[in-house]
């Protein structure tokens, strides 16, 4: 992980850079240092790629407020020393890691904080931005929320589109269970109570409820109560910040919501020289 994280830095770096920073060979010589500060309130995100692209650049950088900590507008979230070229040269990518990683980290946290008290588990989905998908979702993580698939690799989903191909699932899953690794789930997603009851009978180890109501929810926990006890179940579906709570009494283990990232909004953060 920390190898891409180096290599995904190092990119952002040359992709601002171009051919190189024009201002770099007529930048006043000597050491210089700078502020990040906070324009907005929100939870910092970003500092575990922020710290590795000063270590790349060669500027001395100090957080003053970790991964995961609330900041409040006129906060001063890092204070840097370096040549002022370097400085100058890494301000927009620098910020752009924190601005970008802080976003998503206050909405995930905003989502985690209306599921307090639960036992109900917050997790984020595969609507990432091409290439960013690890960095997404480290700032999902650092918000409070847990990771679902990071792709097609680490569990079998089987959506809508799937089953359209699929003519008896109950012999895909079996055949499908001596192909995959012994430990790796299964999830069905379902839009009806029907297809939820076929689906466990199947072999499913996770039933997605996807665009269903807390009712129709309710009923299918219900019977997985009283059928299959081993089954988790997870809602899903244009879940937002203003209906998330009503799912917390469906019986489901896990409500996931693709919202926490794509409709994230970047925290405001600028460096100002001392």
């Amino acid at each position: 992980m920390a190898i891409n994280i180096r290599k995904f830095v190092k990119n952002a770096v040359l992709e601002d850079n171009g051919r190189g920073d024009l201002f770099f060979d007529i930048a006043p010589k000597g050491r210089f240092t700078a502020r990040v500060v906070a324009k907005d309130d929100g939870v910092l995100a970003g500092v575990k790629y922020a710290r590795i692209l000063a270590r790349t650049e060669k500027f001395d950088c100090k957080f003053l407020i970790k991964d995961g900590e609330e900041v409040n507008k006129g906060d001063v979230i890092a204070e840097l020393e370096g040549k002022a070229s370097v400085l100058l040269s890494s301000e927009r990518t620098f910020l752009n890691l924190l601005q970008h990683a802080s976003g998503i980290a206050t909405s995930a946290r905003r989502y985690s904080d209306l599921l307090k008290g639960s036992s109900v588990v917050l997790l984020d989905t595969r609507k990432t931005r091409p290439q960013l998908r690890d960095f997404e979702k480290y700032a999902s993580r650092v918000g409070g929320a847990i990771n679902h698939r990071l792709g097609l690799d680490d569990c079998l989903m089987l959506k809508d589109t799937h089953l359209k191909t699929i003519v008896d699932l109950k012999e895909f899953v079996k055949i499908a269970r001596k192909r995959i690794s012994w430990v790796t789930k299964i999830e069905i997603e379902c839009e009806t109570f029907e297809q939820s009851v076929e689906a466990m009978e199947a072999g499913g180890d996770i039933i997605m409820c996807d665009n269903m109501t807390p009712e129709q929810i309710r009923k299918v926990s219900d019977y997985r109560k009283e059928h299959h006890t081993h089954v988790l179940l997870e809602a899903s579906g244009n879940i937002t910040e203003k209906t998330i709570q009503s799912y917390l009494t469906s019986g489901v283990d896990a409500i996931s919501s693709g919202s926490i990232i794509h409709q994230a909004t970047w925290l405001d953060y600028s460096m100002r020289f001392d």
